[in-house]
């Protein structure tokens, strides 16, 4: 599917929003009021701030204090609130691909792009793909996948130097992966799920940042987002079998055996694993406690609505 957004697109665009009445922006809202977070430690990491782009119009985001601290990001993640799309997409759907009209997605990222106050033609999408590569985007890589077609496929892991531009990556239970680098200048934004994490994407992320930018793992400030906990992930034995493989030493931390055969997995666990093995020091990681599959009228879980959904987002660009 071609994005590029031509005149002929715009009209269709200003019609869909005319037909969206306040009565629904209203709806929106007072569904916000009602919700509450379930935490699973308590540590308010995390942060949720609601923002508010437009008159009506509330969008709320998940902020990692740690990244913000750095003064040099602007970061996010998105919940299923705050948007126009119906449905099973409800509301903050950010997927052109899983069945939505396609005007309410690119009104829901105009929402966004006015909640992070970004550009909406800055975004930069992955393909993601479960792998464990990583890429370099410049600014000649500005709008790929919402505004132009993406130029790269395979690609689940996104870094770059240049202010401005939003790295992109999407979810519903999968984990974000978020790496600043405050001396260098530099960022990185990965998708982490099963595969990734047995694999170690956060130390594909570190050594591309590295190689790149002369990033230092030391000096890295990272955050692993919301996605699915342990108490929801059940896995299969073929699957355990890869982390006792992979995370050798550590498998009564990541790893719980049922008697059903089955077992339940910690990616979180995990992908602090990886950081801290690639040299991220422990006071550099904030860990989520927000569960995707804990809260799925708040967030989009694949498991909980057996992929029923839509997609969440993970944002990070430089300032």
């Amino acid at each position: 599917m071609h994005l590029t957004i031509r005149g002929s697109e715009r009209v269709k665009e200003c019609i869909f929003m005319a037909a969206f009445s306040q009565d629904k922006i209203r709806r929106v809202v007072s569904d916000m009021e009602h919700k509450s977070w379930k935490r699973k430690n308590n540590t308010g990491v995390p942060e949720e701030v609601i923002h508010h782009p437009g008159a009506g119009v509330e969008v709320p985001l998940l902020h990692f204090p740690l990244l913000k601290k750095t003064g040099i990001v602007k970061e996010g993640f998105t919940t299923r609130l705050g948007g126009v799309s119906e449905g099973i997409f409800s509301t903050m759907n950010l997927s052109f691909t899983r069945g939505d009209e396609e005007e309410a997605v690119r009104e829901n990222y105009r929402r966004l792009a006015s909640a992070l106050v970004v550009d909406y033609d800055k975004f930069v999408f992955t393909d993601q793909t479960h792998t464990t590569n990583v890429r370099k985007v410049t600014a000649e890589d500005a709008g790929n996948g919402l505004t132009r077609e993406r130029k790269f496929h395979d690609i689940d892991g996104l870094i770059t130097d240049v202010p401005g531009l939003v790295l992109s990556t999407f979810y519903a239970d999968c984990v974000p992966l978020y790496f600043v680098d405050p001396v260098h200048c530099a960022i990185g934004l990965s998708h982490s799920g099963w595969r990734g994490t047995v694999n170690r994407m956060g130390k594909a992320t570190i050594e591309a940042m590295r190689r790149e930018y002369g990033s230092r793992p030391e000096e890295l400030r990272c955050a692993i987002g919301p996605s699915i906990c342990q108490d929801c992930y059940e896995v299969s034995g073929d699957v355990a079998v890869e982390f006792e493989r992979a995370f050798a030493g550590h498998e009564h931390e990541i790893l719980i055996a049922k008697e059903n055969g089955k077992y339940q997995l910690d990616l979180w666990k995990a992908n602090e694993i990886v950081l801290l093995d690639a040299g991220v020091l422990p006071e550099h990681i904030e860990i989520t406690d927000i569960c995707t599959c804990c809260n799925p009228d708040l967030l989009f879980s694949h498991r909980a609505s057996h992929g029923k959904r839509g997609n969440l987002g993970a944002f990070l660009c430089l300032k």
